[in-house]
C-alpha cells in the first residue's frame, strides 16, 4: 500500500460543510474554564486571604505588565506571514524544505516573543536569577562529585542545599549548562540561545514523527501549528523549552528508526540507539518526563519493529546505568524532590484549585486550536467507527497518549502551578491534532493562535 493511499485511507472523512459548532464550544467553555480560574485566583490573592496559590496573574506564573519591545513588530509580522502563507506553503513545498522553513520560522516567532521584553529581561538574564541553573555553574568543578554528592543536597533548610531549579530537577538539568560552560559558552546569553536553538526543533520533529509514521497529509497541516504555537511564550526562554526539543527529538528519532527497520537502511540502529539516548536522558532532566514514555510507546506501537523499540530501550537503560554508576539513582532522586517540593509553595498551594486550574494554564499555552482539535482528536479515537483502527492512525494514537500524560501529570498533584511551561514536552505532542481542523478554517485557528501568543507576552511577564 502506497503511502498516499494509507494516508487516504486514514484521514477522517471530509464533510460537505465542515462542522465547527462543536469546535467553537469546546473553546467557549475553556474560555470559562481560564475566566474561571483567574476569577477564583484573584480571590484568593485579595489582602487577608488565608488561601496562597501564589500566581499573581492567575492560572498564569506571571505578572501583569503591559508592555511592547524590540521583538514586538517583529513577533507581529511573523504571525501575519505564518496565518497568511503557512498553510498554503506547507502544503507546496518540497517536505524538507517545508521542514526547515518550519525550523527557521519558529525559531524566529520564540525569539521575537522573548525579545518582547528586551534584551537582558526576555532573553540574556533570563536564566541567570537566584533560583536558575546557571546560579550553581560555578560552583560545579568536578563533575563526578557533582553527581555523587547531589541527592544528599535536594533538601531545602541545609546549608548546602541547591537552588530551586536546580533541587526540583535531576542532574542532568544542570549538567547541560555546566558543559555549556566547559565549551566556553558562558552566561545567561548562550544559555539562552542554547534554549531557543533546541526548542525550536519541536517545530520539526513533531510534524516529522508524524509524516514519518505514514501520515504526510496531517503532517503539512499540522506544520504551521507547530511554529505559531503560544506556547512558543514559554519556549522562549525557560530550560523546559530544552527538555520539549530534546525529547521530542528522541520520539522523532525512533519513528526514523522504525522506518530504517522497515527499509533495511543501515542508518536504523544507530538511530534506534540515539532516540533511546535521548529519551531516556529526558527523564534526568525533569522527573515527569518518564510519562513522555506514553508517547514513546505510541510512536513504538506505529512503526511496528521490534527492534527499533528495543533499541531504544537499550540506549535509554545505557544513561540510566551511566548516571547509576557515577553516583546519581533516579528513584532516589524522585522521592527526595517529592519531599523538597512540600518544604516550598507547594504545601501551601492547594491542590483543590490547582488540580483544574493546571487545565486552563496549559491550555492557554496550547491555544484554541490545539485545545478544539485535541477534542476532535479523542471523539475521534473513542467514537469513530471500528473501520477507523485507533492503533493505526498516528494522529489520534499519538494525541491520546498527550492527553494521558497531561491527566497523569495533574492528577499525580506535583505540578501545581506552572504548568503552562512545566508541561510544554506534552503539549508539543497535541499538536498534530490539529490536522483535523477542516482546512477552510485553518488560517482563523493561527489567528487565533497568535492571537494567544501575543497578548499573553504583551499584557504579562512571565516568570521563570
Amino acid at each position: 500500500m502506497s503511502e498516499s493511499t494509507k494516508a487516504a485511507r486514514l484521514a477522517p472523512p471530509v464533510p460537505a460543510r465542515p462542522r465547527i459548532r462543536a469546535d467553537l464550544v469546546t473553546v467557549g467553555v475553556t474560555v470559562v474554564l481560564i475566566a474561571a480560574a483567574a476569577a477564583v485566583g484573584v480571590y484568593y490573592n485579595r489582602p487577608g486571604s488565608d488561601v496562597v496559590i501564589y500566581a499573581f496573574a492567575p492560572p498564569l506564573f506571571a505578572s501583569w505588565l503591559p508592555h511592547v519591545g524590540p521583538g514586538s513588530v517583529f513577533a507581529v509580522l511573523i504571525a501575519a506571514g505564518v496565518v497568511l502563507h503557512g498553510p498554503a506553503l506547507a502544503a507546496r513545498l518540497p517536505w524538507r524544505r517545508a521542514l526547515a522553513a518550519s525550523y527557521a520560522t519558529s525559531l524566529g516567532w520564540i525569539f521575537s516573543l522573548a525579545m518582547a521584553d528586551g534584551w537582558s529581561r526576555g532573553f540574556a538574564d533570563r536564566l541567570t536569577t537566584p533560583q536558575e541553573y546557571l546560579h550553581e555553574v560555578p560552583g560545579i568543578t568536578d563533575i563526578p562529585r557533582f553527581l555523587g554528592e547531589f541527592s544528599s543536597r535536594i533538601l531545602d533548610f541545609q546549608p548546602n542545599s541547591w537552588t530551586t531549579h536546580v533541587s526540583g530537577h535531576p542532574p542532568g538539568a544542570t549538567l547541560v549548562f555546566v558543559w555549556l560552560d566547559r565549551l566556553g559558552l558562558r552566561g545567561g546569553a548562550w544559555a539562552s540561545t542554547a534554549v531557543v536553538l533546541t526548542a525550536a526543533s519541536v517545530a520539526v520533529a513533531v510534524p516529522a514523527t508524524i509524516a514519518l509514521l505514514g501520515r504526510p497529509d496531517a503532517a503539512r497541516a499540522a506544520l504551521p501549528f507547530a511554529v505559531l504555537s503560544p506556547g512558543a511564550v514559554w519556549l522562549g526562554v525557560s530550560a523546559d523549552g530544552l527538555f520539549a526539543g530534546l525529547t521530542a527529538t528522541g520520539i522523532a528519532l525512533l519513528a526514523l528508526a522504525a522506518v530504517g527497520f522497515r527499509d533495511r537502511r543501515g542508518y536504523a540502529w544507530p538511530t534506534a540507539l540515539s532516540a533511546g539516548l535521548l529519551i531516556g536522558f529526558g527523564i534526568f532532566l525533569s522527573y515527569g518526563l518518564i510519562l513522555l514514555g506514553l508517547v514513546a510507546l505510541a510512536v513504538a506501537v506505529l512503526g511496528r519493529q521490534w527492534r527499533a523499540a528495543a533499541a531504544a530501550v537499550i540506549g535509554a537503560l545505557a544513561v540510566v546505568a551511566a548516571f547509576a554508576v557515577a553516583g546519581f539513582w533516579w528513584l532516589d532522586g524522585y522521592h527526595l524532590v517529592v519531599e523538597r517540593y512540600y518544604q516550598g509553595v507547594a504545601a501551601v498551594r492547594p491542590f483543590s484549585y490547582w488540580v483544574w486550574a493546571d487545565l486552563a494554564a496549559v491550555a492557554v499555552a496550547c491555544g484554541p486550536a490545539v485545545v478544539a482539535a485535541s477534542r476532535r482528536g479523542v471523539a475521534s479515537a473513542l467514537f469513530l467507527p471500528p473501520r477507523r483502527k485507533l492503533l493505526h492512525d498516528p494522529v489520534l494514537l499519538i494525541v491520546v497518549a498527550a492527553v494521558l500524560t497531561i491527566v497523569f501529570a495533574d492528577s499525580s498533584g506535583l505540578s501545581k502551578a506552572e504548568v503552562e511551561r512545566i508541561w510544554l514536552p506534552f503539549g508539543a505532542w497535541l499538536i498534530p491534532a490539529t490536522a483535523l481542523l477542516p482546512s477552510v478554517h485553518r488560517r482563523g485557528w493561527l489567528a487565533a493562535q497568535a492571537a494567544v501568543a501575543l497578548a499573553v507576552n504583551h499584557l504579562l511577564l512571565t516568570n521563570w
